[in-house]
């Protein structure tokens, strides 16, 4: 049995509009890890989720609700002050809600983090049926973070992470109210020396990815800025 099944851990879940897959998600991570706190920030979703919102508490899972459309780096940030103040020394492990990463995968990031104390990335394949805008986009960001920090992520994008407790008031302190949150987040954690662990996954695009609620033009903008930025300060004059 793995490791995280048997231990504690809270997995957060930034939603907007959510699906059906945010049920299905949390059913199938209560029987693969039972000890797992589920708790789903919702950003500011219309009436149309109110039927889902109300079977993710119905399955036991705390809703926080933004009256708003926030971004996602400000629902992560609600989560992790959450986490920190409710769940205090468990680790944080934060997913998509819209079916894109297997409850086994999502397990085995978990138990990475559980077992080295530090960032974990679930790492996307890159290779076979992926969208062309993501095969793309995470070449481009996976130079500019390289030639920003010195050092190699394989997928800077990737929405399924793990944090240790340790780190969760840090968190939420790095700058970012949208998708360009979790970029910053590995900016400053590699120019503070925080150590990241890679764990390869399987992610599934459904419809070419469609549910994605990522804007190519604004959110690609805000993600390169400070890519670019840090990167220019990194080359040698």
């Amino acid at each position: 049995m793995h490791e995280a099944a048997n231990r504690a851990m809270v997995v957060l879940l930034p939603v907007y509009e959510p699906s059906h897959h945010l049920p299905t998600l949390m059913t199938e991570l209560r029987e693969a890890a039972p000890q797992c706190r589920l708790v789903i920030v919702d950003d500011g979703s219309g009436p149309a989720a109110a039927r889902v919102l109300q079977q993710a508490e119905g399955l036991g899972g705390t809703v926080l609700r933004h009256p708003g459309n926030r971004g996602k780096g400000v629902a992560l940030k609600t989560g992790f002050g959450y986490a920190a103040e409710q769940h205090p020394g468990l680790d944080v492990l934060c997913a998509d809600a819209d079916g894109q990463h297997s409850v086994a995968d999502i397990v085995r990031v978990a138990d990475r983090v559980r077992a080295t104390g530090h960032t974990v990335l679930g790492v996307r394949r890159f290779t076979g049926d992926v969208p062309l805008r993501s095969r793309v986009g995470n070449a481009v960001t996976q130079a500019l973070f390289r030639a920003a920090t010195g050092r190699g992520v394989r997928d800077t994008q990737t929405g399924l992470r793990a944090y240790p407790a340790a780190l969760l008031e840090w968190l939420c302190t790095v700058p970012g109210e949208r998708f360009e949150y979790e970029m910053n987040v590995l900016l400053m954690a590699a120019r503070a020396g925080h150590r990241i662990e890679e764990v390869e996954i399987t992610t599934t695009y459904l419809n070419d990815n469609a549910s994605s609620h990522f804007s190519a033009l604004s959110d690609s903008a805000r993600i390169y800025w400070p890519l670019l930025r840090a990167a220019v300060r990194s080359a040698p004059s």
